[in-house]
């Protein structure tokens, strides 16, 4: 599978050993029962949401649910998930906190209040240097929890911090989003064949 990514976009070649290093680290996280918790600003706040919207149903399998627990009739409309939350849909609290005690702190606010031992963060961040990304990995790391980081191809604060570090190869924002995309398609694609098959 990851073969068919770097064919379709050979540039991202660069970025083969951050990228399985990412799909591992997501597999663990979801063997040992964690979550992802995701955070960007802007188009890569957009990126979260989507990301969490392959995790959480079928993305390219159905998924079947088997849980004795859940009626027959339920069970065949629900889809096995992957759990996932962005922190950048939180509006009410997100906006409260950033008026009242802090912006750059916001998603390590909501980090700090949902995190558990063995989640995993994943932050989006073009230039790897917001501060309000960069404070939420601080807290990650001091949880012990590991961090994934979406980036441009420039060194960066979270290049430094997390654990993986996809570096993109590209430096204008836009273009940096672009090649996000399909690699947050592939860890999805790839994270869902090892839980439930193609």
């Amino acid at each position: 599978m990851l073969e068919k990514l770097l064919q379709a976009y050979p540039a991202l070649s660069a970025c083969r050993e951050q990228i399985e290093a990412a799909e591992n680290l997501m597999i663990k996280t979801y063997e040992k029962g964690g979550k992802l918790l995701l955070c960007g600003n802007g188009g890569s706040a957009a990126d979260c949401e989507h990301m969490v919207g392959e995790l959480m149903k079928g993305f390219k399998s159905k998924r079947r649910v088997e849980d004795p627990r859940i009626p027959e009739e339920l069970r065949r409309k629900l889809q096995g998930a992957l759990p996932a939350i962005s922190l950048t849909a939180q509006t009410s609290i997100s906006t409260a906190f950033a008026n009242d005690v802090d912006p750059a702190m916001t998603f390590a606010q909501l980090l700090y209040g949902y995190a558990r031992e063995g989640d995993l963060l994943v932050g989006f961040s073009t230039s790897g240097n917001s501060q309000n990304i960069v404070n939420a990995t601080l807290v990650a790391k001091a949880l012990g929890l590991s961090v994934i980081s979406m980036t441009g191809e420039a060194e960066s604060k979270l290049s430094a911090l997390s654990d993986v570090t996809i570096k993109v190869p590209a430096c204008e924002t836009y273009r940096v989003q672009e090649y996000h995309l399909p690699v947050y398609h592939y860890l999805c694609a790839a994270v869902e064949s090892h839980f439930f098959g193609e």
